[in-house]
């Protein structure tokens, strides 16, 4: 018994305790993107958040911090917490010299990444936990079903501003019913974002049925930091209705 459990390889202890991560820490995945500094990201952790997103290497949008700031901050972390490197960056070299350097096993990526480029990515580091996302409003929905379910380990949906031609971090709702389809159709899990905040997470979550939600700026207050308040306030409802829908 003792001999078969030290013949466990590295890989399949990781791939354990993300399993326990995943289903004892938290029934569905709950993340807060953004982070402007060390004090928001403590405050995210007080709030019960367990998965914290970087943006960074951005094509629109201005990142919130360094990349150095990012890697102290997420040295910080205590184990049941999760650091996610959300990127544009569409060469797997440049997403994976960047997640080492963070850190990061878990990579959210809404840049144009090749289905090549994310296999490279994939068979460089086994051990990482591939977030693909769907721009509702933008890109092929069954195009990126049928060439991503094999490579990646999730979808997130996200929200298209033609105004900006931001993918993602907008602000803005899209049509939940495309991203309900989404879910019936895809055989990996999917996270849901998009303009959520504390007011419509319990009926996106009711509708949609994702595996998870990602919300940004809908947890701030006026000032661009996030808010003790809408950060509760989020978390509870969104795990209020993951347990009442019951997966």
């Amino acid at each position: 018994m003792i001999n078969s459990m030290l013949k466990i390889k590295s890989k399949d202890i990781f791939n354990l305790y993300l399993w326990l991560i995943m289903n004892y820490f938290d029934n569905r995945m709950i993340q807060i993107a953004g982070v402007i500094d060390q004090a928001e990201a403590d405050l995210m952790i007080d709030c019960g958040v367990k998965f914290i997103g970087f943006p960074l290497r951005l094509p629109i949008n201005k990142e919130d911090l360094s990349e150095d700031d990012a890697r102290k901050i997420i040295l910080t972390f205590p184990p049941d917490v999760n650091a996610m490197l959300i990127t544009y960056l569409d060469k797997a070299k440049d997403v994976l010299e960047l997640s080492e350097f963070l850190g990061t096993f878990y990579i959210q990526l809404h840049g144009d990444l090749s289905a090549e480029e994310l296999l490279i990515l994939k068979r460089k580091n086994k051990q990482l936990k591939i977030i693909k996302s769907i721009v509702i409003g933008k890109d092929d929905i069954e195009y990126s079903l049928k060439t991503f379910s094999n490579i990646a380990d999730f979808f997130i949906t996200d929200t298209f501003d033609p105004k900006s031609g931001a993918s993602g971090a907008t602000g803005k709702t899209h049509d939940w019913d495309v991203s309900k389809s989404i879910v019936e159709k895809s055989p990996l899990p999917v996270i849901l974002a998009g303009g959520l905040n504390h007011k419509n997470v319990a009926e996106a979550i009711k509708l949609v049925k994702p595996f998870g939600v990602d919300v940004h700026t809908g947890v701030e207050n006026d000032s661009g930091r996030k808010s003790r308040e809408l950060l509760i306030k989020f978390v509870s409802e969104a795990q209020k209705a993951f347990d009442e829908i019951g997966e």
